[in-house]
């Protein structure tokens, strides 16, 4: 396995569930990350296509001049979710439960991951359905800062510094045949570090590491 039991411990072991119980309606990274997540969708994205945004929330940060065959979203938080007007459908799903989505093989043209990553205590599993909804050449972008619930994070998350966590999505794609080797784009923070705890505008570092489901699948 790829972590060790310790390394998936949180702080707070009671149901995900109770925590994300009530609705948080605000963006949990500064205005300058969600414009650089923006445009990497822009980029990487195609009109026209299945997307599944998990561990999604009331806002998917879409290009708003991208029309898409249906966005899919899961979350913990179902009134979030009823919320967020890039999504045609919805479900609510504790994936540290169980990390199987009731979704078909190969049926998704991308699937996005904002700054959730950190929560997932079963990432091997979850990237094994990652790769499984995929269409073969479908893109994985999986994005992050340095913020998070700290009670709620996995110990190997808490412990780690940004190169370190860069390194372990990056091995989250690699334990899993049949991805792309993982592409990284980092945007490291100039701002001091106490001014990015005093939410300094710009100060959220930006990364994201991305890979492909291989056409040969």
């Amino acid at each position: 396995m790829l972590l060790r039991p310790n390394q998936r411990l949180k702080l707070d072991d009671t149901d995900d569930k109770l925590f994300y119980a009530y609705p948080r309606f605000v963006t949990h990274v500064d205005e300058s990350f969600i414009q650089q997540l923006t445009e990497l969708y822009r980029q990487r994205l195609k009109p026209n296509t299945r997307i599944l945004d998990m561990m999604s929330s009331w806002v998917s940060h879409l290009p708003e001049e991208l029309q898409f065959d249906h966005v899919e979203g899961h979350g913990l938080n179902a009134e979030e979710l009823a919320r967020n007007p890039r999504l045609n459908h919805h479900f609510v799903q504790n994936l540290n439960e169980n990390p199987q989505l009731p979704l078909p093989d190969q049926d998704f043209d991308a699937v996005l991951n904002c700054v959730s990553v950190q929560y997932m205590q079963y990432p091997e599993a979850l990237f094994s359905e990652i790769h499984r909804i995929l269409k073969p050449g479908g893109v994985a972008i999986i994005s992050f800062s340095n913020r998070m619930f700290f009670q709620k994070a996995i110990q190997a998350w808490r412990d780690g510094t940004d190169a370190t966590r860069v390194e372990l999505v990056k091995r989250y794609f690699t334990s899993v045949p049949g991805f792309t080797t993982p592409e990284v784009i980092a945007h490291k923070s100039t701002v001091p570090n106490f001014l990015q705890w005093l939410g300094a505008a710009g100060g959220d570092p930006f990364y994201a590491v991305v890979a492909y489901r291989n056409e040969a699948q």
